[in-house]
C-alpha cells in the first residue's frame, strides 16, 4: 500500500475548481470509489466501455493506480477524482491522457460522474479546472474530447466549458460492447492563442 500511495506526497497535487477539487486517486479511497461507481453502473454502462468482471475489486484498483502512477510519471495522462469541497466526497473522476508533446501539445479528456452527483455542477467545474490546469501547469495547446451523439448531457457539458463542436468520427471508440460513432470536441489554449505564431519549433 505504501508504493501504491505515494501519489499523496509525490506532489500534494491538487487542481481547485467551482465547489470542486482534483486529487490523484489514493490507495484508501478505494472503498468510496467502489460504492459509487458500484451504485452507478447502470446509469455509466450505457457510455463506458464494458467493465471487467473484477472492475470493482481491490486488486483491479490497485492495478489501477500502479497504471496511473506510470503514465503520470510519464507524463503521458494526468487522472484525477473529483471531489465535493463541503464533504471531501468523491463525486466522479476526470483524466487528461494521450498527452503529446513536440508538435502538438495535445491531450483528451475523459470523465465520469456518480448518478447521486449529475446535473448538479461538478463535472463542469472539473473540465473547466481541467482544463485551466492543462493550458497554464502543463502548457498544452489544445485539448480534446468526445462522445456518443445521444449523449446530451455530455454534449451540453462541453459546449458550457467552452469546447467547440468539430466533427463526427465512425465507430469511434468500443463503448458498451458495440463501436460507436463520436462527435468531436476541440478546445484551444486562449494563453497559446494570445502568443501569436511561433518563429521556430523544438521537437
Amino acid at each position: 500500500m505504501a508504493l501504491l500511495d505515494w501519489i499523496a506526497p509525490e506532489s500534494g497535487l491538487r487542481v481547485e475548481g467551482d465547489g470542486i477539487r482534483l486529487r490523484p486517486p489514493r490507495a484508501h479511497e478505494y472503498a468510496e470509489w467502489r460504492e459509487l461507481r458500484g451504485m452507478s453502473r447502470g446509469f455509466l454502462q450505457p457510455w463506458e466501455p464494458t467493465w471487467p468482471a473484477d472492475d470493482l475489486s481491490r486488486a483491479a484498483y490497485r492495478r489501477r493506480l500502479t497504471a496511473y502512477a506510470r503514465d503520470r510519471e510519464a507524463g503521458a495522462a494526468y487522472p484525477f477524482f473529483v471531489h465535493r469541497n463541503s464533504d471531501d466526497a468523491i463525486t466522479g473522476g476526470i483524466t487528461l491522457s494521450n498527452i503529446r508533446r513536440g508538435v502538438a501539445q495535445m491531450g483528451s479528456v475523459g470523465y465520469w460522474c456518480g448518478r447521486p452527483f449529475a446535473r448538479h455542477g461538478h463535472t463542469l467545474a472539473a473540465v473547466r479546472a481541467l482544463a485551466d490546469f492543462s493550458f497554464r501547469t502543463l502548457g498544452l495547446h489544445r485539448l480534446e474530447a468526445a462522445c456518443i451523439p445521444e449523449n446530451g448531457p455530455s454534449r451540453k457539458l462541453l459546449l458550457k466549458a467552452g469546447f467547440s463542436e468539430e466533427g463526427y468520427a465512425r465507430a469511434y471508440l468500443k463503448i458498451n460492447g458495440a463501436w460507436r460513432d463520436h462527435v468531436l470536441f476541440g478546445l484551444i489554449s486562449p494563453l497559446r492563442a494570445l502568443e501569436g505564431p511561433d518563429e521556430g519549433v523544438s521537437v
